[in-house]
C-alpha cells in the first residue's frame, strides 16, 4: 500500500454522516467522488461515512447511488479503503464485495509519499471517556452484531435511534477533554507503529497538533467532519498537506 513513487493525490475524507434521506451532504459526496476522487491515487474514508448502518440488507439500498458510485471509481483502479466509525461499525462484508473497498483494520500504517503515517477512525484514543470505550467493545463484538442483524428492520431503527439520542444526550453532560483524545494513547499508539505522523477523525476537531515523541517531533492530524456548509476533504501529495472544499 506505498504510495511513494505515484505522483497522484491521496484523499482522506471522514464524519461525513451522510443520512439516509436525501440530503446536500449526499450531493457533495457523490461530486467529490465524480470530481476529485477519479484524480486520486487512493481515496481513504476513516469511519462514519454513514450517519446510521443498521445492516447490509438495508444500508445498500438506502445508499444506493453512493454505493454505485464507490463502485465506479474502484472499477476505474483506484483504490479505496474504509474503516469503521462508531457510526458505521456494522458496515459488512456485501459492502465491501459490491463497492470493490477494502476494509482496514483500525488503527493501520500505511506510507503516503514516503511518509509513514497511522490511520484511524481515531475514537480508540479517546480512553479518559470510560463509558464509551464499555460500549466500542461491546459493539465490535460478532456474536452481537448477529443478533442485532437477525432483528426486524423496525426494531433495529429503534434501536440505533435510541443509541444516537443517548449519546447526543451523554455529550452534553460530559467535560469536553474526555471526549478529545488522550495525549499518552496517542503517543503510545504511534510509538508502537514507528511513526511520526497520524491521521484522524472522529472528534470534529479538525486542525494539525503537535506530539513529541522520544524520537522527536510528530504530527497528529484530525480530518474536518461535513457539514452543510463545509465539506472538506484532505489532499497528501509529494508537496505536502492542504485541506481543499468539495465540488459544490
Amino acid at each position: 500500500m506505498g504510495l511513494m513513487s505515484d505522483t497522484r493525490p491521496t484523499l482522506f475524507v471522514s464524519d461525513l454522516h451522510l443520512p439516509p434521506e436525501t440530503s446536500p451532504l449526499r450531493q457533495r459526496f457523490l461530486r467529490f467522488l465524480d470530481g476529485p476522487a477519479r484524480e486520486a491515487a487512493a481515496v481513504y474514508i476513516l469511519g462514519d461515512l454513514f450517519e446510521s448502518w443498521i445492516g447490509d440488507d438495508i444500508g445498500l439500498l438506502q445508499y444506493a447511488p453512493e454505493v454505485a458510485a464507490l463502485s465506479a471509481l474502484t472499477a476505474r483502479g483506484i483504490p479505496v479503503y474504509f474503516q469503521h466509525g462508531n457510526r458505521d461499525f456494522i458496515v459488512g462484508r456485501d459492502f465491501f464485495d459490491l463497492t470493490g473497498i477494502a476494509e482496514l483494520p483500525d488503527p493501520h500504517r500505511v506510507d503516503l509519499h514516503g511518509t509513514p503515517t497511522l490511520v484511524s477512525h481515531g475514537d480508540l484514543y479517546c480512553t479518559d471517556d470510560r463509558a464509551y470505550q464499555r460500549w466500542r467493545r461491546f459493539s465490535r463484538i460478532r456474536f452481537a452484531q448477529r443478533v442485532f442483524l437477525m432483528l426486524p428492520r423496525a426494531r433495529r431503527e429503534r434501536i440505533a435511534g435510541g443509541l444516537r439520542s443517548g449519546s447526543d444526550r451523554a455529550k452534553q453532560n460530559k467535560a469536553e477533554n474526555i471526549m478529545d483524545v488522550n495525549p499518552g494513547a496517542i503517543r503510545g499508539g504511534m510509538a508502537q507503529a514507528g511513526v511520526r505522523r497520524i491521521i484522524h477523525g472522529h472528534t470534529h476537531r479538525p486542525g494539525t497538533y503537535d506530539v513529541e515523541l522520544p524520537i522527536g517531533a510528530a504530527q497528529r492530524i484530525v480530518l474536518p467532519d461535513w457539514r452543510d456548509d463545509s465539506c472538506d476533504y484532505l489532499r497528501i501529495d509529494a508537496d505536502g498537506i492542504t485541506r481543499q472544499a468539495a465540488p459544490a
